[in-house]
């Protein structure tokens, strides 16, 4: 039986290398590499929210028709936690360039005013939790799905009672199942292979989501 013990070890070594399945990085010690592309993720994807903001009342408009399914583009804001920790994967990551996006966003000039903050840091906080529960040695799909789901939950629990509290329970409740949904589908899936994606050309190489197998 060599050829089978040969090829457990070799199906053994790939699961241990491959950067897809287990996805944990060499070493968690954070290099400077690792602040300056959480920093560009997080200034890229706050401009973003700076534009979303500024679009608010136009966004309104589009959603009037059911308020609470302005929720199906909430995974937007909660996209910096998820797709910082896919690409960078280490500790703190997802918080950071939540955070950092959060502040782009208040200095810019937004609708929302200095709550953006608290928003930035609950909804990075969020995304952290998954891969900290994971001990930050799985960045699969499933994994960064999760934590796209987990960030749009605290998200939409802040903004019921900070934005939306004089709406009624259930536009309440119809509200953070749009955001989850779109939390799930946008923050999480969407990071993940947009994370692929990056990886495809190259730019990743110094990072564990950048050599894949």
């Amino acid at each position: 039986m060599p050829n089978t013990a040969a090829q457990t070890s070799a199906r053994a070594s790939a699961q241990a290398t491959d950067p897809n399945r287990t996805g944990a990085p060499a070493s968690r010690k954070w290099r400077v590499v690792d602040y300056v592309v959480t920093a560009v993720l997080g200034i890229g994807v706050g401009l973003v929210f700076w534009v979303l903001a500024l679009s608010w009342k136009v966004l309104e408009l589009a959603f009037q028709a059911f308020p609470p399914s302005i929720g199906l583009i909430a995974g937007l804001w909660v996209l910096a936690g998820p797709l910082a920790a896919a690409i960078v994967r280490k500790p703190g990551a997802a918080l950071l360039c939540e955070m950092t996006a959060a502040i782009v966003e208040a200095v810019l000039g937004s609708h929302f005013g200095a709550t953006v903050l608290l928003s930035g840091f609950l909804q990075g906080l969020g995304a952290e939790l998954v891969f900290a529960v994971f001990r930050y040695r799985r960045f699969t799909l499933w994994v960064t799905s999760l934590s796209g789901l987990v960030a749009a939950a605290f998200m939409a629990v802040s903004e019921n009672l900070i934005y939306n509290a004089a709406w009624q329970p259930g536009f309440q409740l119809a509200y953070a199942g749009c955001a989850l949904v779109s939390g799930l589908v946008i923050s999480g899936i969407g990071a993940w292979y947009a994370a692929r994606a990056i990886a495809r050309t190259g730019a990743l190489s110094a990072f564990a989501s950048g050599r894949r197998r």
